[in-house]
């Protein structure tokens, strides 16, 4: 405009000269700079006409409707909006000022020599061009409103929407400390930002650059709660001097309530507000619960975090940032409770594609990520816990350990948006989904009104998120500190006693659950006890713990209805009437006596005992002081004494699995009841006549149990302590053909009996692995829970390893256990005959 300039300006009428002296109080603390709100106050981008003298046009506005008043007495509404008008100009300038020096600092941010990182500058002038959108749009829209006047002319639905745009304060409010220091800091420390102050700001009084830069920004950032307030008072007169039947009266009681709202949320205690934001009304929305869940987005596995709110349940993903910039999430979609459902499988659906990984990789990853382990302790051991090495392999522990926790959970999680897509969520435990499932539902009983969020409410929930959550990191090992508890590795031995509580007789069992590699793992499940309120198992686990922290225990009531079941594998039917956690205490429940507790679960009462064995005690093999029975007798002297080749105990087992257990789930790998496993091998021990009845009517992961009791009870392995360094060395080789001829070498090296039980075994293992679509129980899973059963060393062969970290145990000898096994389970059929025409032809070749 010709004739007019712009700058920025402090009068100093109400500001003359004051040090940090004078304001200081009378108790000597320091206050908050004084700004007041008239139109002739502090500073504001002001219009200078050609005389220089400054000129508001909402002054001369208000000034005109005074003159008006006392000439016409215009309405006192029309004065207070007036009034308002006036001030919303001063705060908008005062807006724009402090964005001015914004473009030039983001200039340079991605230069060589910045002035400020980007990450400062976004948190100095955190939301401020946000705010300064809605105050200048509503500017825009009352202004000609009030200048054209009459009793006709309606504000409240103006009022309104600035009211129900009070959620992005909310996060500008709660950045207000970090803003403030932020900028002290970055103003002390660096010259640069005080010249690019220096140009955008012309002060007029004599102070420094940075003072007056501070006296802003303290002043300035103050301002919303100012702002809220005033416009709370405002809508108190407005609705004073606003008759009952105007339009505008119910849109004005409306915005004010929404106003009270948000002041109330904001003088919360600081506690409750780190978990809660506040809508765009002014109500409060409250984070309930968040987690990192695994996504299924277009046939591949994505890693989110979700958080579930009192009204809305939102999936975000981290952004990716440059090195020193705040971390952000990015919102993938949001579900309304009020429109949200849980889908379920019918037949005319069925599970996407998803993309996953064979048995054998996922096993794979758990060694790597032990052996990665195994790595760091000995860095730390050898003092160099600060070294480079140490923080390259953290590195690559996390990245392995990210890729696990993507690919191992497989229980299918589906939600649905009543007016949208499905969306389908992948989780590792029934448990973590009842939780997920329950949480959802407890806020779905309340009268919830579907919400629609505008692109600029969306981001201000999101950028909430990263201050709200409550979990801050995926469940890895390398995300842990130091001092915290590696966990337990070694066995857990659980008697699941009773539950009681249920108000009507059902068919009732429970499964237990531990945690291994950042995710939970079902271990062991009850017998079903029908038609009760009161069950009694009184049924014993051994479970194997690997750098387990917690033990879950969940109630089921079984379902045997067949029109409910389904074709998804992964869909668990069965209800679940209560679930809980413990955590383990390793000085609780290493104690040699058994520990009992009571987990309370939605009014039920589950009792079990558990008690602890290290796994460098748990691998000792003991020689039977009783020669007559099986377990704990060599081999050789069993098929001695029965006359055959492979030992009775060995043929029953796993001809029973092969009738009737090879279909089932998680054979060998779901723990059977330690009870009936024990009485398993009293009647093999005392060579009972009806072993072969117990057999037909036993558990068959009882059976599976006794088994693999059998050979872990060997005085001596299957593959021997003499043959153990030479099957570790060999399993090592790098050259196929090198390996082949030393594995088979090896076997022929043998005892008889040991070969032909091996052999026996192998096969039979072969023929399970084979129904591995309807078992899950792959050669990798199988050479897990075998390899170290068949080879692990006896007591005095184990501690010349000098081994003293049970996780070294796994790292190291577990490993290689398991690989030794799975090489001859990936082998072609190996022939006992064929081993032994060779044997005199490779024993003159080595």
């Amino acid at each position: 405009v010709p004739g007019v300039s712009l700058d920025f300006n402090y009068n100093t009428d109400g500001y003359e000269g004051d040090t940090a002296e004078d304001r200081k109080s009378q108790d000597g603390s320091e206050t908050m700079p004084f700004i007041d709100e008239s139109p002739t106050m502090s500073p504001h981008l002001c219009a200078r006409g050609q005389d220089g003298e400054a000129v508001s046009p909402t002054l001369m506005f208000t000034l005109a409707c005074l003159s008006d008043y006392t000439e016409k007495g215009l309405e006192m509404k029309k004065l207070v909006l007036s009034g308002f008008l006036a001030s919303e100009e001063i705060y908008i300038n005062q807006l724009e000022a402090l964005m001015l020096p914004m473009k030039p600092l983001k200039a340079t941010a991605t230069t060589s020599k910045p002035v400020l990182t980007m990450e400062q500058i976004e948190t100095i002038f955190f939301m401020i061009q946000d705010i300064f959108v809605i105050h200048k749009e509503f500017y825009d829209a009352i202004s000609p409103n009030i200048q054209q006047w009459d009793e006709k002319v309606t504000v409240g639905h103006l009022f309104q929407k600035l009211a129900s745009q009070l959620g992005v304060y909310k996060a500008f409010v709660d950045n207000y400390k970090v803003a403030v220091e932020t900028a002290e800091k970055c103003s002390l420390a660096n010259s640069q930002f005080q010249k690019i102050s220096e140009v955008r700001y012309f002060i007029t009084y004599d102070h420094s650059i940075f003072y007056s830069l501070m006296f802003v920004f303290a002043a300035l950032l103050y301002k919303p709660i100012d702002r809220v307030t005033r416009s709370t008072l405002v809508l108190h007169d407005l609705l004073k001097h606003t008759p009952k039947d105007h339009p505008d009266f119910p849109l004005l009681q409306d915005a004010l309530r929404i106003s009270q709202n948000f002041l109330s949320s904001i003088n919360e205690e600081i506690d409750p507000r780190r978990t809660a934001v506040t809508t765009p009304k002014g109500e409060v929305r409250q984070l309930v619960k968040d987690g990192f869940l695994v996504e299924v987005s277009e046939g591949t596995r994505k890693l989110r975090h979700v958080f579930l709110f009192t009204d809305l349940l939102l999936c975000a993903k981290m952004k990716k940032t440059a090195v020193g910039r705040h971390q952000q999430y990015e919102c993938k979609w949001y579900i309304p409770l009020a429109d949200l459902s849980f889908q379920t499988l019918d037949d005319s659906d069925s599970l996407p594609h998803i993309q996953t990984l064979p048995e054998h990789e996922i096993e794979e990853m758990k060694i790597k990520i032990s052996s990665i382990k195994s790595e760091i302790q000995k860095e730390k051991k050898a003092q160099k816990s600060q070294s480079r090495n140490v923080d390259r392999l953290r590195k690559k522990m996390n990245e392995q350990e990210s890729c696990l926790l993507l690919h191992s959970p497989t229980i299918p999680f589906r939600i649905h948006n009543k007016h949208g897509k499905s969306y389908l969520f992948l989780l590792s435990s029934d448990y973590e989904r009842s939780e997920w499932r329950e949480s959802i539902q407890k806020l779905q009983k309340k009268d919830l009104q579907a919400c629609v969020l505008s692109s600029v409410e969306l981001q201000v929930l999101t950028g909430s998120c990263f201050k709200l959550r409550t979990v801050h990191n995926i469940p890895v090992t390398s995300n842990k500190d130091d001092e915290e508890s590696p966990g337990l590795y070694g066995f857990l031995h659980v008697i699941v006693h009773k539950a009681t509580g249920f108000k009507e007789s059902a068919n009732l069992y429970c499964t237990l659950e531990v945690d291994s590699f950042g995710y939970f793992v079902s271990k062991a499940i009850t017998r079903v006890f029908r038609d009760t309120t009161e069950p009694q198992w009184n049924e014993e686990f051994e479970i194997e713990l690997e750098g387990s922290q917690c033990l879950r225990i969940l109630c089921y009531e079984k379902c045997y209805d067949k029109s409910k079941l389904n074709k998804d594998d992964n869909e668990i039917v069965d209800k679940i009437m209560g679930k809980g956690q413990v955590q383990l205490d390793p000085q609780t429940v290493q104690s040699k006596n058994w520990h009992m507790d009571v987990i309370e679960m939605n009014g039920i009462k589950v009792e079990f005992s558990m008690k602890f064995t290290s796994r460098d005690l748990s691998l000792k093999r003991t020689p039977s002081k009783k020669q007559s029975g099986v377990f704990g007798v060599k081999i050789s002297v069993v098929t001695k004494r029965e006359r055959s080749k492979v030992p009775y105990i060995v043929r029953q087992c796993i001809e029973e699995v092969e009738k009737r257990g090879i279909d089932e789930v998680g054979i060998y790998r779901i723990s059977g009841v330690a009870t009936d496993i024990q009485a398993l091998k009293a009647a093999f021990d005392a060579n009972t006549k009806d072993i072969l009845m117990m057999l037909s009517d036993m558990d068959i992961n009882a059976i599976a149990g006794t088994l693999k009791l059998y050979f872990r009870e060997l005085p001596e392995p299957l593959l021997t302590d003499r043959l153990y360094p030479a099957f570790m060395e060999g399993i090592a080789l790098s050259d196929p053909a090198a390996k082949e001829n030393c594995m088979m070498h090896l076997l022929r090296s043998l005892p008889d009996p040991n070969l032909i039980t091996f052999l026996t075994l192998l096969e039979h293992l072969k023929r399970v692995a084979e129904k591995e679509p309807v078992n899950k129980m792959s050669l990798h899973n199988l050479a897990t829970v075998f390899g170290p059963t068949l080879l692990r060393p006896s007591e005095s062969e184990s501690s010349k390893a000098h081994i003293t970290l049970a996780s070294d145990i796994w790292s190291h000898d577990v490993m290689a256990q398991v690989q030794v096994l799975l090489y001859y389970l990936q082998h072609p059929p190996i022939s006992f005959a064929e081993l032994k025409k060779n044997t005199l032809y490779f024993s003159t070749d080595v």
